[in-house]
């Protein structure tokens, strides 16, 4: 998540761009009833004529200011909800005092002012999605690609691109295909359009795939397009290219090296652990909601990982303050996206697992 202080009121307040569904989850802890929130939305005006029916209305972009009177999810985690009275406005068609909805997705932009101090649990799950690197995965042959983004626990896989060519005659003669370049040409314009909607200095790419197309790929982008070597990165042993390639980087021992700082990895490595222990029946793990929430209570829990499944059993306020109190307890906790392999694995664990500090059985 983007995060820049901001100069909204005389308090302190946060100018916030969420970049993954993780991000709209952390909104919704951080923002309660009773704050301020700035946002560009729209409103539908109806204007009244004179001795006529009003008409149905003009929907107008306006920047307006709301009080916060209800947050939830909406769909699970794409949609961040916010309704509340509307405190100010730069439209003078929009009267103060009514109220309003407004939806925050992925890429909107908002400014959170809690008029008042921020205590140190809502500043700490800030800065910490604040902090996020983003990671480009391109798995490439010399016939197709795909290229993919990582968001916190999040992923984005774009459609392949293909060179057009194909068969063991054209793997031979790409070294001197001229086509070649163009294909090149096509994932870095990919890559770069990813970078537009990310924090180029936060990103990092992973190349990887059969052979030694992923080579010269890498010296294109260092000697064309001028990223640092320190961006980019090859990765050997994964031999799959295209979208079956990204899978197959994601299930395989390479990432944890790789991407050894990201969200990603870290939730693979806990989920790794507790079926360890699991399967060696050590009893430093909870499972369920029940479970996790008598190891919370007892300050047990040093790692949590949920998938977006676990609202469907429970009512989204009581997840909410199960984190935060976990956060205040020192805990770290990771939302994955119940539609990916990883969150399929939580969901199947009950929607939410929890390692522990030491057994409570």
């Amino acid at each position: 998540m983007i995060i820049k202080e901001a100069k909204e009121s005389s308090g302190k307040a946060y100018f916030v761009i969420p970049e993954d569904a993780d991000d709209l989850f952390t909104l919704r802890r951080i923002i309660e009833n009773g704050d301020q929130i700035f946002a560009d939305t729209t409103r539908v005006i109806k204007r009244v004529q004179e001795y006529a029916r009003p008409d149905k209305g003009e929907r107008i972009k306006v920047r307006v200011s709301i009080r916060v009177e209800n947050i939830s999810l909406d769909d699970m985690v794409d949609r961040l909800r916010i309704t509340g009275i509307i405190t100010n406005t730069d439209n003078e068609l929009v009267p103060r005092g009514t109220h309003h909805s407004l939806t925050v997705q992925v890429g909107d932009t908002i400014t959170i002012d809690k008029n008042r101090k921020w205590n140190d649990v809502e500043t700490n799950i800030l800065r910490r999605s604040g902090n996020s690197t983003n990671f480009i995965l391109v798995a490439i042959d010399a016939q197709e690609a795909a290229v993919a983004k990582i968001s916190g626990t999040h992923l984005k896989i774009i459609p392949n691109i293909y060179s057009g060519q194909s068969g063991k005659r054209y793997q031979h003669a790409a070294k001197n295909n001229p086509k070649i370049e163009i294909f090149f040409e096509d994932i870095a314009k990919t890559i770069q359009t990813i970078f537009s909607a990310a924090d180029e200095n936060n990103s990092t790419i992973i190349i990887f795939g059969p052979g030694e197309t992923k080579r010269r790929f890498y010296n294109l982008l260092i000697d064309k397009q001028k990223l640092e070597k320190g961006k980019v990165s090859i990765i050997d042993g994964v031999d799959v290219a295209g979208e079956d390639g990204i899978f197959v980087f994601l299930r395989s021992s390479a990432i944890k090296e790789a991407m050894s700082s990201s969200k990603l990895a870290t939730v693979s490595s806990i989920l790794d652990e507790v079926m360890r222990l699991v399967h060696n029946s050590e009893a430093k793990y909870a499972m369920g909601m029940q479970e996790v929430s008598n190891a919370a209570s007892i300050k047990a829990i040093e790692y949590l990982v949920f998938s977006d499944s676990i609202f469907k059993t429970t009512d989204e306020n009581d997840v909410v303050k199960l984190l935060n109190l976990l956060e205040s307890h020192g805990a770290k906790s990771f939302a994955v996206d119940s539609s990916t392999d990883i969150g399929w694995r939580v969901s199947s664990l009950g929607g939410i697992v929890a390692l522990l500090r030491y057994s409570i059985r």
